[in-house]
């Protein structure tokens, strides 16, 4: 068996073989620390059971280390001159399908449909492109997929962002549209030091798990999510006057009174400071009122 993909000299000898060179574009950035990549397998609780989504293989690092332990993994890699680099890397394990699509595009609960048994769900577990992970996330979040989990690098910043709760100056619409559909936490940090070639900034694993139901009660959820957006539109402004500038065309001054004295809230305080559940109340008074 040869080294694992994921070492300083496997990854040269990929790289040189196929005249590879890093597409900043599409931000790759290879890791080479085979044991971070068992850390996140194991951390996402990967067993023979289970079936593995991941986004972004590169050269099959990751990949690699999921198909030890997984019962079927999937892999959409959107940059065509890494098929046969795949092919070739990945050639000793038969549970791997490369598939050479963008994930963006990916129709996904038909796909999940296709492969996937009845009952059973799937697990992602990516090392994210960091110029397009939040789009990723989203998608993967609103489409109500057979997920249980997803395990994801990206960005240490991003990452504490997901996390973050109420009252800290990471917390904001992007915090908010994650845990209210799953449960999220900093699993790990990863130093720049672990990728070829370095990024700028450290990475973290972010961990989301999904929810049974979302963490409150919403009658319209594109208003909750609106709203939100808007709350935070300038972060120093009180939440009366976001929202004032946001939806005037929609709502009276006599209205947006309205607004906070049947949610009772205070239209002095600040994005940062409302809860999820403060802003479900928010949405669904405002709806009442827009309806």
């Amino acid at each position: 068996m040869s080294k694992p993909i994921a070492t300083i000299s496997r990854t040269k000898e990929i790289m040189d073989k196929y005249k590879l060179g890093f597409k900043k574009s599409l931000g790759q950035n290879f890791i080479i620390d085979t044991n971070i990549l068992k850390k996140i397998v194991d951390k996402a609780g990967v067993d023979h059971e289970t079936v593995a989504l991941e986004i972004g293989p590169g050269i099959g690092a990751l990949t690699e280390q999921l198909a030890i332990e997984a019962q079927k993994v999937y892999a959409f890699e959107i940059d065509q001159r890494l098929m046969e680099v795949l092919n070739d890397t990945l050639s000793p394990y038969e549970n791997i399908t490369v598939i050479n699509q963008d994930i963006l595009e990916v129709e996904l609960d038909k796909f999940l449909s296709e492969h996937l048994n009845e009952g059973q769900s799937a697990k992602v577990v990516a090392n994210l492109p960091y110029y397009i992970t939040t789009p990723i996330l989203m998608k993967l979040l609103m489409a109500r997929l057979p997920i249980d989990s997803m395990t994801v690098m990206m960005q240490k910043e991003v990452a504490e962002r997901m996390a973050a709760g109420p009252n800290t100056k990471e917390y904001g619409s992007l915090s908010i549209a994650v845990q209210y559909y799953t449960h999220s936490k900093v699993v790990m940090t990863v130093p720049k030091t672990c990728f070829m070639p370095q990024p700028n900034v450290d990475s973290a694993i972010l961990q989301l798990t999904k929810r049974e139901q979302p963490a409150a009660i919403v009658d319209d959820e594109e208003i909750f999510f609106e709203l939100v957006q808007a709350s935070f539109g300038q972060r120093r402004k009180t939440i009366k006057n976001n929202l004032q500038r946001a939806f005037s065309d929609r709502l009276s001054k006599e209205q947006l009174q309205e607004l906070f004295e049947g949610a009772d809230i205070e239209p002095s305080r600040r994005g940062e400071s409302l809860s999820i559940e403060e802003f479900a109340i928010l949405a669904n008074v405002c709806s009442r009122l827009m309806n």
